[in-house]
């Protein structure tokens, strides 16, 4: 590989590869090499599991109040194929992975290729640098997909979001009280209401206690000021809020 493209892949990435051998390996394609060994698939082994790693703690750091399936969800979005895919072709490094004469002038690339080159630059700069600086690389690329992944949750978890408010904004957490419920046992509705820091927010109404606590922790929400409704019914979550000081 030619000086000038190293330095452009490095530019572009923002590290300086100790062993360009690695930032070589990371953009060969097995069609361009005789031995797979020699391809960039062991690093793009490695640099999945890295990436995975570097999400995970960003989920299980910047959401306290999340249980695991819920995370479980947001790393599936933020480290899937088509995530990967998308991230490497806006940096361009589709364009920069050595291919096999015949894979060359075929058509639009797989993005497949596009995501494996992601996965195998993250993997490289593990080896070269460890994982502070696969971290420093990843995270900037991840951290909107995350939090994005994160609020289009909540909109079908509103306790979850207001539990992760009340703990880190005012170190407590959310009570609901059944004030009461109506109807015969096998159809009975109940009416809910959010205590939170000493304050009782509008009680809601649910076909179920589980229903019913939801449509109060929204209520609260939109008390606090922490959810915007958006164009088409949609609900969007301030990800900072200027905290309910109201």
């Amino acid at each position: 590989m030619e000086q000038s493209v190293l330095d452009h892949a490095q530019s572009v990435i923002g590290y300086v590869f100790q062993d360009p051998v690695l930032l070589e390996r990371a953009l060969t394609h097995a069609s361009n090499v005789e031995q797979r060994l020699h391809s960039n698939e062991r690093l793009e082994f490695l640099g999945d599991a890295v990436l995975g790693l570097v999400v995970c703690d960003l989920v299980y750091r910047q959401y306290p109040s999340l249980l695991e399936g819920e995370m479980t969800k947001i790393k599936s979005l933020a480290v899937s194929r088509q995530t990967c895919a998308t991230i490497s072709q806006k940096l361009g490094f589709h364009k920069l992975l050595i291919l096999g004469k015949g894979m060359q002038g075929t058509g639009e690339m797989p993005t497949s290729l596009a995501a494996a080159a992601f996965e195998s630059i993250i993997g490289a700069i593990f080896l070269d640098g460890g994982f502070t600086a696969a971290e420093r690389f990843v995270r900037p690329h991840v951290l909107a997909i995350v939090e994005k992944a994160a609020s289009s949750g909540h909109q079908h978890n509103f306790k979850s979001a207001l539990q992760q408010y009340a703990q880190q904004q005012l170190d407590a957490s959310p009570i609901y009280r059944v004030v009461d419920e109506q109807g015969p046992d096998h159809a009975k509705c109940f009416r809910v209401a959010v205590e939170l820091n000493g304050r009782r927010f509008e009680a809601c109404w649910g076909q179920s206690k589980k229903k019913a606590e939801q449509e109060a922790a929204l209520m609260a929400l939109r008390e606090l000021g922490l959810v915007i409704d958006e164009i088409g019914g949609e609900l969007r979550l301030q990800h900072s809020p200027a905290a309910a000081d109201s």
